[in-house]
């Protein structure tokens, strides 16, 4: 890693200050600085990707697919650097930053894919006497000048989503990284500066949570596209104005294991699910219902396999749970554990904490307004409860303020398609955990988990708007 960064001000690296300090997650000690953006830069960026949007809208769809593809050459080439960034800057163990750089390449990959294809209709117009003689066509065209801000647990790939169809769909954008892995979006940044792109089309930009105003209020921004927690994103949305809000926010995903249910394989794929990433997903496994016949074998088998997970260095091969963003939201859990504990619940394995370090924590028997069951835990805990009647199990799912996405390993046909019709969610995966996505699939929730879809080709539907063509054809009228 380098020991200061510069972030990216109209497609240009700006050495403006040291003004951020990154730590490695893992060690607590600095690693590096990053110049920091204040309100000055930031307006100059809105104005440079302003000034950047018909050329941006102009540009041939070949040449946009051809800018991604070139950040698709480019990642490969860089993976391990990519990886190891992840892995300092995240705390992310070392083989699920690996993941994350595949991810990120999935994604600009599919973004150049479908860059050629933003299709228009012919709309047929002759629907009554009335209208013969007219013929209607519609088309996509970009909405301009695009805001993005991206979360900490996924630096590359949440960046990923929001700026490849962003450049598929021909918007220029600012984006602000979260302050606490900043790296991510800029090596993003050093790899767009090689392309092609119109001048002033992209800015990446480090600035403080109270400095970013402008990337939500400021009018000349057509959309503004969100990931992080419900408060901020909810608030953000009140403030924005007239522009397209999209909101990608929390959760506290639950997983229904059925009677009939592989209880190896549930058990091997919840674990993931509940303790990948440190539980820092906001699709991460935190409710498990289980059904009562196969709840103590279930449970006792989770138990098991949760207290052979390598916790530790996430530079080693071997670490399955990394450290917590920060030792605050370690703290900040651990209470939320020893407060259900105080209020009845059974902590059946983990619950202790070293600084960051968090063990993987599994409990029974929470009364559901702890905020360990009814708030979104973010962090290497989940919650066990049983079951006697599906309906019943169905209904608990959407007891929650959130609705993400939500999974159930079952058999049964017919219970896959009530979870499909019922369940309040966005998504719902069957036969396996709600943590699953690939990167072109809709995503995105409802109720307090947030408004609009990510995946590529929906994330381009909300960087268009269809314009209408409409001919009259002389001497063909009634």
């Amino acid at each position: 890693m380098k020991d200061v960064y510069p972030y990216y001000l109209g497609s240009e690296p700006v050495q403006a200050n040291e003004g951020l300090e990154v730590l490695d997650k893992y060690s607590g000690k600095p690693v590096c600085r990053v110049a920091l953006a204040d309100a000055e830069a930031i307006d100059r960026g809105i104005a440079a990707a302003a000034k950047a949007a018909p050329e941006m809208a102009r540009l041939p769809a070949y040449e946009r697919r051809d800018i991604l593809l070139h950040c698709v050459k480019r990642f490969e080439e860089r993976f391990e650097e990519l990886a190891e960034t992840l892995c300092i800057e995240a705390g992310k163990p070392i083989r699920d930053a690996r993941g994350e750089v595949s991810r990120l390449i999935d994604t600009f990959r599919i973004a150049a894919e479908e860059s050629v294809r933003i299709l228009g209709e012919v709309l047929p117009l002759d629907i009554s006497p009335r209208a013969r003689g007219y013929r209607g066509y519609w088309k996509r065209v970009p909405v301009g000048p695009c805001s993005f801000i991206s979360p900490f647990n996924f630096p590359l790939n949440l960046a990923a989503h929001k700026i490849a169809p962003a450049i598929a769909a021909g918007c220029p954008f600012v984006l602000k990284p979260a302050s606490l892995t900043p790296i991510g979006a800029l090596l993003i940044g050093e790899t767009l500066a090689e392309t092609s792109l119109p001048k002033g089309a992209f800015s990446i930009l480090p600035c403080r949570r109270d400095g970013a105003d402008l990337f939500t209020t400021d009018e000349r921004l057509k959309l503004l596209s969100f990931t992080g927690s419900p408060e901020v994103g909810w608030a953000l949305k009140a403030r924005a104005g007239k522009k397209k809000v999209v909101l990608e926010l929390g959760g506290n995903a639950a997983v229904i294991v059925d009677r009939d249910a592989d209880l190896a394989d549930a058990v091997e794929r919840i674990l993931i699910g509940a303790f990948y990433q440190s539980g820092q997903s906001c699709i991460g496994v935190q409710r498990i219902l289980i059904h009562e016949d196969v709840y103590d074998e279930f449970r006792d088998r989770l138990v098991t396999e949760t207290g052979k997970l390598i916790a530790g260095d996430p530079r080693d091969e071997k670490t399955f749970l990394g450290p917590m963003i920060s030792e605050k939201e370690a703290r900040r859990l651990e209470e939320w554990i020893a407060s259900a504990v105080r209020k009845g619940a059974r902590l059946l394995c983990g619950g202790k904490r070293d600084g960051a370090m968090l063990e993987a924590t599994l409990l029974e028997n929470v009364p559901r307004d702890e905020p360990i069951s009814c708030k979104e835990a973010f962090g290497p805990v989940a919650v066990l409860s049983r079951f006697s009647d599906f309906s019943a199990a169905l209904a608990e799912v959407n007891n929650s303020r959130f609705g993400l996405q939500a999974g159930l390993f079952t058999r049964d046909l017919y219970k896959m398609h009530r979870a499909w019709d019922e369940l309040e969610v966005g998504g719902v995966v069957i036969g396996d955990i709600p943590s699953w996505r690939v990167d072109h699939m809709p995503y995105g929730g409802v109720k307090e988990s947030g408004l609009g879809r990510e995946g590529i080709r929906w994330a381009i539907e909300d960087m268009t708007e269809i314009r209408l063509l409409v001919v009259r054809i002389r001497g063909t009228e009634v």
